[in-house]
């Protein structure tokens, strides 16, 4: 069972902090707003420039196949609770690392998440 639950964590802090480095990446092109096919490709050449997207795209893939792992031996009614820990650990990489202001409604409702799968892992059977 550690095993599990160390590795779903690294999961979680894989793919999240991969979720915030392409977060920071595309926050440094801008928002993109006319979708034509010209101005799609000039997006997508500048985004490859920027090094914060390879670092992000390599954390997710690297999230997702230690996932495919996990669920080769894991119950995945474990592994889907405890994988929207998540959602705080991206609440948290968005304040630090990329200066967000993060609501008490939006802690709030981490806050249950997190009690949400403090039961999964103790009603663990």
């Amino acid at each position: 069972m550690l095993r599990e639950i160390l590795l779903l964590f690294f999961v979680v802090g894989a793919g999240t902090m991969g979720e915030l480095c392409i977060s920071r990446a595309m926050k440094t092109i801008g928002e993109v707003r006319n979708f034509s096919p010209r101005n799609l490709l000039y997006v997508i050449l500048q985004v490859i420039r920027v090094k914060w997207i390879w670092v992000g795209f390599s954390l997710e893939a690297t999230a997702f196949f230690s996932l495919l792992w996990v669920l080769s031996f894991a119950n995945v009614s474990m592994v889907v609770p405890v994988t929207s820990m998540s959602y705080a650990a991206g609440a948290l990489g968005g304040k630090i690392f990329l200066r967000e202001r993060v609501t008490r409604e939006r802690w709030t409702g981490i806050l249950l998440v997190t009690v949400g799968v403090i039961l999964v892992l103790v009603g663990r059977s």
